[in-house]
């Protein structure tokens, strides 16, 4: 029987490079598919150039924060992991509204900056730093991941199969013209993303408590204790706590902090969109533009 103890590990990382991949996939094949459409095919190197070179700093940046991070212990550990869920609790809730809000006009945007790109330098920024946004966040988030309830290598190898699948979802998306629709996808994934963040929030307060040496109180103490079962341990105990902040004896801080952020964020992100609003729905609406009619 295999090891499930990486289930939970895996699953938190594998959403976050799914949910982000799948946007820089998306990117890139409205890049590439304006390029050809444009009779400007031969320029496509540009844009994986910048891509690779954005990835390959990403992935320079993410191994040196692990390798610092890595030797930290005692109140400055603390304030680390603090601080970088404070950031990627954060960072991901902007990420999901401003992808929501901005998905319908992405692609005419674009597709502006390609037709203002005259030479090879200007489209090789464009898709670094179009890259670059995406992958930073994606590191921040997977070394939130990490410091959470994970090892390196469980959190790096559910990222690479993310990151796989989001890599056949984007070619999916290029290839297929309108046929593929993603509404369901992103609409998923934010709320699964948003339950993340969640977790992420009563992690930040739970190291800022522990910081502060705040060890005794009403607030302190534990609303529940569960000391066996699946929520006590094994592999959905790890799955719930790497992927939800789960815990099962929380301070009952962390609690409220967890569902502080959550109902008025999930509310905002669920209440029904106003005439004239913009949603994720767009996303498949302007990428497959981009292939079919740009």
């Amino acid at each position: 029987m295999p090891n499930t103890r990486y289930i939970g590990p895996m699953g938190s990382s594998f959403l976050i490079t799914l949910r982000e991949g799948l946007e820089i996939s998306l990117v890139l094949a409205i890049l590439i598919s304006y390029l050809v459409k444009s009779n400007r095919g031969s320029e496509q190197s540009a844009v994986w150039l910048g891509s690779g070179i954005a990835a390959l700093l990403c992935v320079a940046l993410g191994l040196a924060f692990h390798l610092i991070a890595g030797g930290l212990n005692g109140h400055v550990e603390q304030a680390v992991e603090g601080v970088l869920a404070t950031l990627a609790a954060s960072v991901l809730t902007w990420m999901v509204f401003w992808m929501r809000k901005n998905a319908r006009t992405l692609g005419g945007e674009l597709r502006a900056k390609v037709d203002a790109a005259t030479t090879t330098r200007a489209l090789v920024i464009i898709a670094f730093i179009a890259v670059l946004r995406e992958g930073l966040e994606t590191v921040l988030f997977l070394l939130s991941a990490e410091t959470t309830s994970s090892s390196g290598a469980e959190v790096v190898l559910g990222g690479i199969i993310g990151l796989a699948i989001a890599a056949v979802l984007g070619y999916l998306v290029y290839a297929g013209g309108n046929k593929l629709n993603l509404k369901t996808f992103f609409n998923i994934t934010g709320i699964l993303l948003i339950l993340f963040a969640a977790g992420l929030a009563g992690k930040a307060v739970h190291e800022f408590r522990e910081l502060i040496e705040w060890e005794s109180g009403w607030l302190i103490s534990s609303p529940w204790t569960i000391a066996s079962g699946p929520f006590g341990s094994g592999w959905v105990h790890d799955f719930l706590k790497a992927l939800f902040g789960w815990s099962p004896a929380p301070e009952r801080l962390r609690v409220i902090a967890y569902f502080g952020y959550l109902i008025p964020v999930l509310w905002l992100y669920l209440r029904k969109e106003t005439p004239g609003g913009k949603n994720e729905r767009a996303v498949t609406t302007e990428a497959t533009h981009s292939t079919s009619n740009a």
